[in-house]
């Protein structure tokens, strides 16, 4: 069997490998849940409630990536359920691809100012790794276009500018909260490159 037979639409949306890829996803979802919960506790007890919304980064990634498989599970005829899908799909690729990266880059950069290495480390990093590689990888089979991209990518800069506003940013490495300034302009930085990247793929898959 050819190598390239998975990366073939036969198998990517093979409904067997669909499912497997979904419940992947959502069990990562409810641990990285799980993973925010201090912090999500200690938001409610020490910012207002409408700010949780914003703290549970990576998860809430992993969550648009879920729910948008089910749109390539089961297509649908309604204009309204196709919109929202879009939207989703949008969504998963962007904050897929931002939180991917972002994590692997800070776990690392934490390692570089001379943090510990945790086995829990290279769990995170190898997950993080394949959500923005799923991401990108599923563009073509999603089918929104560049407006929805673009409102994806605002929602991120909204929780970008919440997180860096209100201090509700994940979390970080004990070595870089004397470097948030520095963290907070790679975020916003990735973010734009997380929305080029999904316009590029988009259009790389219009193309095939």
């Amino acid at each position: 069997m050819a190598l390239s037979f998975f990366w073939s639409r036969e198998f990517l949306t093979n409904r067997y490998f669909l499912w497997l890829l979904f419940w992947c996803n959502a069990l990562g979802t409810v641990y990285g849940y799980i993973w925010y919960g201090e912090q999500m506790k200690w938001t409610l007890a020490h910012q207002p409630a409408w700010q949780i919304v914003f703290v549970p980064d990576s998860p809430t990634a992993s969550l648009f990536f879920t729910l948008a498989l089910l749109w390539v599970l089961y297509p649908v005829k309604s204009v309204v359920l196709q919109r929202i899908g879009h939207v989703i799909q949008a969504l998963a690729v962007v904050t897929s691809v931002k939180y991917g990266v972002w994590a692997v880059a800070i776990i690392f950069a934490g390692w570089s100012q001379g943090g510990a290495q945790h086995w829990q480390d290279w769990m995170l990093i190898a997950s993080h790794s394949a959500m923005a590689i799923e991401a990108l990888i599923y563009v073509r089979f999603f089918g929104f276009r560049w407006v929805t991209l673009i409102v994806a990518g605002l929602w991120t800069l909204l929780n970008d500018t919440m997180d860096y506003t209100y201090d509700i940013y994940p979390w970080l490495p004990a070595t870089l909260y004397n470097h948030v300034q520095a963290v907070r302009n790679f975020t916003f930085t990735l973010t734009l490159i997380s929305i080029l990247l999904g316009w590029l793929s988009l259009k790389q898959a219009r193309r095939t």
